[in-house]
């Protein structure tokens, strides 16, 4: 069972008996191992597996994801959008034209959830106005397939390939509860003031009114230490109910001892404290090493964004 950890699975196991014949119960779903042991997280909920019960257990293709609803991909936009607040945010209609001197793509594009109150062509014009005003770079975030991503291509834009962090972009929600339970290898303080190693990297003076924006909403500044030495960090903030993660990373040296793990499970923790019952996260689908690990955790994808610019960058 221990090689098949981080797949996705079939199990079955005894359960018990009726009328002198075992019983079984089937699980399917992500493999994922915690500090008691085995869990299946089905499509039902998490199930426990007592690997002296198991009798048959196999890896099967991953299952087709289900669609979310256009409502509830607008709902997590917004509520991420919140978490990751722009220096600048100006409604556009229902979208939300956001510059931050060019720190992230997500606090320097416009927000495409909905109508922007105005002929697209008239709506594209204020995206570009509004980007030259603010010295950033015209650009759209649109949760794929949504009808402003097909608006926004058919009216010429195309995909910012150049966008070094990753131009297209998988949102991945969890549960806390398998999440708070992996392991914890160094302690992880969440201050809800940063540490001055926050900001020992050199970062855009505007990096600090997205990462820090103050209190509202509440964010947790998650450091990793082995003594004096910090291994790792990770940027933990609460809006309804959900934790949004965010700069998370681990020393190169200090990788593959399950330091980001145990910074997702101290966030996880952090926002079980407070009410909170989701995790959910934006990662580049690129980034493989990262989505591999966030699936371990039982995190799946629930819709995926890109960034949309002028084909004419003139």
């Amino acid at each position: 069972m221990d090689g098949l950890v981080g797949s996705r699975v079939s199990v079955r196991q005894r359960v018990g008996e009726r009328d002198g014949r075992p019983l079984f119960s089937d699980a399917v779903g992500d493999l994922v191992a915690d500090a008691a042991g085995l869990v299946v997280h089905t499509r039902r909920g998490p199930v426990r597996i007592d690997p002296d019960a198991v009798v048959a257990a196999r890896a099967v293709p991953p299952a087709v994801p289900r669609r979310a609803g256009l409502s509830a991909i607008v709902a997590l936009e917004a509520l991420c959008a919140d978490a990751w607040p722009a220096a600048v945010d100006e409604p556009l209609g229902h979208w939300r034209l956001r510059a931050a001197g060019g720190f992230t793509g997500r606090a320097n594009s416009a927000l495409a959830i909905g109508d922007p109150g105005r002929p697209l062509p008239d709506a594209l014009a204020a995206v570009v106005a509004f980007a030259q005003r603010t010295g950033t770079r015209p650009r759209v975030q649109v949760p794929v397939g949504s009808p402003w991503d097909r608006a926004v291509e058919q009216a010429g834009w195309v995909l910012n390939r150049e966008h070094a962090a990753g131009a297209e972009v998988a949102v991945l929600i969890g549960d806390l509860d398998p999440i708070a339970a992996a392991p914890v290898p160094l302690p992880v303080a969440l201050p809800e003031r940063p540490d001055p190693e926050w900001f020992r990297e050199t970062y855009p003076p505007v990096a600090r009114a997205v990462v820090d924006p103050g209190g509202t909403p509440p964010v947790g500044f998650g450091i990793a230490r082995d003594g004096s030495t910090v291994l790792g960090r990770v940027r933990a903030c609460l809006v309804d109910g959900h934790v949004h993660i965010a700069m998370l990373h681990t020393a190169e040296a200090a990788r593959g001892r399950g330091i980001a793990t145990g910074m997702l499970a101290a966030a996880a923790e952090w926002g079980r404290e407070r009410g909170a019952r989701w995790m959910v996260l934006q990662v580049a689908l690129q980034n493989a090493g990262a989505r591999s690990l966030y699936g371990r955790l039982g995190m799946v994808e629930h819709h995926r964004y890109r960034y949309l610019v002028p084909a004419d960058p003139a």
